[in-house]
C-alpha cells in the first residue's frame, strides 16, 4: 500500500467547509497539482499530506490553522521544500503550501526589503542587487527564504552582518488560535524573540521584512582546489587562514571528488580535491590581498576566483545538490580547528564510499558570535565553523542504505568535538537531545513561549519543541 493509499482523510463535510471559505486552492491526492507540492527537494523525503493549500492571502492561512487545529491535524508549512528533514510534509496533515507566494517590495531609501513567505533566496537577491544591496541569506539560491530564516539562518555574509534573524525586523504571523499578528522588537517582543530561531513551532509567517546591507553587485569569490595529497596542508592553511580572516571573506572547506563542471580539467573529474569556496564582500580594491594567503598555496588543480555578480556567488554551488536526489548528513558546530578533528576529516574523507560525498567546513565567526540584549532564540553564538559529513546519492543508487550507515558511523568520529549544532540542518531521525543541543540556553525558555502561543503543539510537524 502506497504512503498516499495508506492516509486517513478527514471527513468530507469538513474539507467541503473549509473549501467553501478559501480563494486560494485546496488539493487531495490525485487531484491537479498535489504530486508538484508534494515533491520536495529531499528525495529520500516520502509523506502524503491529506491536502494541500495553495493560500492567495492570510485569510486563507488562517482558515487552514482553525481547519487543523479543530481536527488536531498535523500542520505543516511548504515554502522552498529545501529542508533535508522534510518538515514541509505532514503524513495525513495538511500542508499550507507558500511556493506561489513569492512577491518582494525593496525600500532602498530605508534599506529593507518586505518578502513573501515562497521566495527562494534568488528572487531575494535579484531584487536587492537591483540597489547594491544584501541580507545575510543562505549559499544555495533555491532554498526558502522563510524556512531559512525561521532556524536562523547561515550564509557567506554572516561573518559581517550576523544570523539572518539579527536582520530580521518585522514578520506577520497566523499563530494557533488563527490570529494575524505583525511582530517586532517593539510589538509582542518575547514572540518576536522566538521567531527568530524556532519560528516554525510559533506560527504559519506571511510576510518577513529585512534589514539590507551595501554588499555588491559585484563580490570577489569562486571557487579553488588542490589535489587531495596535500589535504594535511591545506587544511592546515585553511585554519590559519580563517582565524585571521577579515569579517568581508568567508572560506568554505570542502574535501569532495571534483564534479564534472567546465571550470574543472577533464583527468580531475571524479578524482579527490581539497576545495574552498570563496566569498570576498568587501571593497573589491582590497580583494587581492584578503586572497592572497589562498593563492600562495600555489599549483591548484583548478582556480576560478574571480570578480563576478554576487547573485553568481550565491548560486555557485547549487549543481551540488539538485532537486530529487537523497540527501542524508550529520553536522556539528566547533569553536575550532584542532589537529585531531583536521585528521579525522582528511581520514573520513579518503574513506568515503559515495562518488558525491562531502566533508565540509563552513566558515563562520565574526558577527555571529555577537551578542545584545534581544539576540532571538537562535542558539550557539559561540560557533566559529560548522562541521558535516554529506551524504548525497542519486535516486536509483541501491547503495543508499550503506552510505547513510556510513554518514552515521562518521558523525561518531568527529561529533566529540561539538559545542552544538544547527536546527536547519538536522535530519528527522534526530532526538530531542539535539533539538535542545540546538538552542542551548534558549531550550526552556523556548518551551514556556510554545506553551504561551501554541499549547496543543499545533505546529509540531518541524524540528519540535514541545510546550512546557
Amino acid at each position: 500500500m502506497s504512503a498516499v493509499e495508506s492516509i486517513e482523510r478527514p471527513p468530507a463535510r469538513e474539507v467541503a467547509r473549509l473549501r467553501s471559505n478559501l480563494r486560494g486552492t485546496l488539493a487531495e491526492p490525485g487531484d491537479p497539482g498535489y504530486a508538484a507540492a508534494t515533491a520536495v527537494w529531499n528525495g529520500l523525503i516520502e509523506r502524503a499530506p491529506a491536502l494541500v493549500l495553495k493560500p492567495t492571502g492570510t485569510i486563507d492561512v488562517k482558515h487552514a490553522v482553525d481547519f487543523a487545529r479543530g481536527l488536531g491535524m498535523a500542520l505543516s508549512v511548504r515554502g522552498g521544500g529545501h529542508n533535508i528533514a522534510g518538515t514541509a510534509l505532514a503524513d495525513g496533515g495538511l500542508t499550507i503550501d507558500m511556493s506561489g507566494r513569492r512577491g518582494i517590495h525593496v525600500d532602498p531609501d530605508r534599506r529593507t526589503a518586505t518578502v513573501q513567505p515562497g521566495c527562494l533566496l534568488q528572487d531575494v537577491d535579484r531584487e536587492t542587487q537591483r540597489h547594491g544591496l544584501a541580507t545575510p541569506l543562505g549559499f544555495i539560491s533555491e532554498v526558502g527564504v522563510a524556512g531559512l530564516t525561521l532556524g536562523g539562518g547561515l550564509g557567506y555574509l554572516t561573518r559581517r552582518f550576523g544570523w539572518t534573524v539579527d536582520n530580521l525586523l518585522e514578520v506577520e504571523i497566523v499563530t494557533a488560535d488563527g490570529d494575524s499578528r505583525s511582530v517586532s522588537r517593539e510589538r509582542e517582543p518575547e514572540l518576536f524573540w522566538g521567531v527568530r530561531g524556532a519560528g516554525a513551532n510559533l506560527g504559519v509567517v506571511t510576510s518577513l521584512r529585512f534589514r539590507l546591507h551595501e554588499v555588491g553587485p559585484e563580490i570577489y569569490g569562486g571557487l579553488i582546489a588542490w589535489p587531495f595529497e596535500r589535504a594535511d596542508e591545506i587544511l592546515a592553511a585553511y585554519r590559519e587562514i580563517t582565524s585571521a580572516a577579515p569579517r568581508e571573506l568567508a572560506v568554505w572547506c570542502n574535501l569532495l571528488r571534483a564534479p564534472a563542471a567546465p571550470f574543472v580539467p577533464a583527468e580531475w573529474h571524479g578524482e579527490l580535491v581539497s576545495a574552498m569556496c570563496v566569498c570576498f564582500s568587501g571593497d573589491l580594491e582590497r580583494a587581492e590581498d584578503a586572497v592572497a594567503p589562498i593563492r600562495e598555496l600555489g599549483e591548484p588543480v583548478f582556480d576560478a576566483l574571480s570578480v563576478q555578480p554576487y547573485t553568481q556567488m550565491q548560486s555557485c554551488l547549487d549543481a551540488t545538490e539538485p532537486k530529487g536526489d537523497h540527501y542524508y548528513w550529520k553536522t556539528e558546530y566547533v569553536e575550532r580547528l584542532d589537529d585531531e578533528l583536521l585528521a579525522t576529516w582528511r581520514e573520513l574523507a579518503a574513506q568515503c564510499p559515495m562518488p558525491r560525498g562531502q566533508m565540509a567546513i563552513l566558515h563562520l565567526g565574526g558577527a555571529l558570535n555577537e551578542r545584545s540584549g534581544d539576540d532571538g532564540a537562535v542558539g550557539n553564538r559561540e560557533a566559529r565553523y560548522a562541521c558535516g559529513a554529506l551524504g548525497i546519492w542519486d535516486a536509483d543508487d541501491p547503495e543508499g542504505d550503506r552510505y547513510a550507515d556510513w554518514i552515521r558511523d562518521a558523525w561518531g568520529r568527529f561529533r566529540g568535538f561539538a559545542t552544538g549544532n544547527y536546527i536547519n540542518l538536522q535530519t528527522g531521525d534526530e532526538g530531542e537531545d539535539r533539538i535542545r543541543a540546538s538552542y542551548g540556553a534558549n531550550y526552556d525558555r523556548l518551551t514556556e513561549l510554545k506553551a504561551a502561543y501554541d499549547p496543543d503543539n499545533l505546529f509540531r510537524s518541524n524540528r519540535n519543541v514541545a510546550p512546557r
